[in-house]
């Protein structure tokens, strides 16, 4: 028989109990699945254990290297950008500014769109020829680039889409944080006779810490874990050149190697995570809080 207060600190915990039980079934258990598959030769069917096989082909990958300087390339490019466009969005949209609900909604639009029909679409607009970006730089009488198609500008184009759709969740986890300062700081700063940079540069931006580390963190996990837009708008092309270690992932699996892509999921895993806690903590070390 257990005792009344042994009793009440276990009565908490039931509640408790359901979200456990969701949490390892559809992450707990697939993620040791994908560990003890890694190591394995499989098929829907039949399994094979053959030890490290798989991550000793996962790293001779011709294309690796390219993927993982790609996939770092574009995760620091559009975190940094999500980070300084959406500061600057939402110290603007926190602002004493006409119609700011409808610009809101527009900067926050891209957002709920689906990333397969965003990369369609810029796929379109995109085209050297026949796309509305370069119709309307033809028609300031110069010559638009071929987005998609060069080898050198591909990745970047991708970073482009990324932040159009991006930003709008970035400036909505900063404007929370602005609107969580306290107005007495600008109030006080009005009496001393600063001016509205000097707000934006000794309050907003130091005061909005946690919510600049909460973007960071997101954006640089998003940013690593790529994969969709980048296969809707290039399918890692051409060549190589926009292959990240996510869409190398998904061709092994196309290519029924199901072992070797599970590996690489894992290293991918690995990855994000020995890139993202040591940030992570050093961020949150370096919080004001108010």
């Amino acid at each position: 028989m257990l005792k009344p207060s042994y009793q009440k600190s276990l009565y908490g915990y039931q509640y408790l109990i359901p979200a456990g039980i969701i949490y390892a079934v559809f992450f707990l258990f697939p993620t040791l699945f994908s560990f003890f598959f890694s190591l394995t030769r499989w098929t829907l069917f039949d399994w094979e254990f053959i030890g490290l096989d798989n991550y000793i082909m996962f790293f001779e990958e011709s294309s690796l290297s390219i993927g993982f300087s790609n996939t770092l390339i574009y995760a620091t490019l559009t975190a940094g950008l999500k980070v300084v466009v959406g500061f600057l969005l939402a110290s603007w949209l926190t602002g004493d500014i006409r119609f700011v609900g409808t610009l809101r909604s527009i900067v926050f639009f891209p957002t709920i769109l689906s990333t397969i029909a965003i990369g369609i679409t810029f796929t379109k607009l995109m085209h050297p020829s026949k796309g509305l970006i370069n119709i309307f730089i033809t028609s300031l009488g110069l010559n638009g680039p071929n987005w998609l198609g060069n080898p050198t500008l591909a990745l970047y184009s991708v970073v482009l889409v990324d932040l159009w759709k991006g930003v709008g969740m970035a400036a909505l986890i900063y404007m929370a944080g602005i609107k969580a300062i306290p107005s007495d700081y600008y109030e006080a700063l009005a009496i001393d006779g600063g001016s509205k940079k000097d707000a934006l540069v000794h309050i907003t931006l130091p005061l909005s810490r946690s919510a600049m580390n909460s973007v960071i963190i997101l954006a640089l996990i998003g940013g690593l874990r790529t994969f969709d837009l980048v296969w809707a708008m290039t399918k890692g092309g051409p060549g190589f050149s926009t292959d990240l270690i996510a869409s190398i992932i998904y061709k092994q699996y196309q290519g029924g190697f199901y072992g070797l892509a599970t590996a690489g999921n894992v290293i991918l895993f690995l990855m994000v995570m020995l890139i993202a806690m040591p940030i992570f903590k050093l961020l949150t070390r370096k919080e004001v809080h108010l």
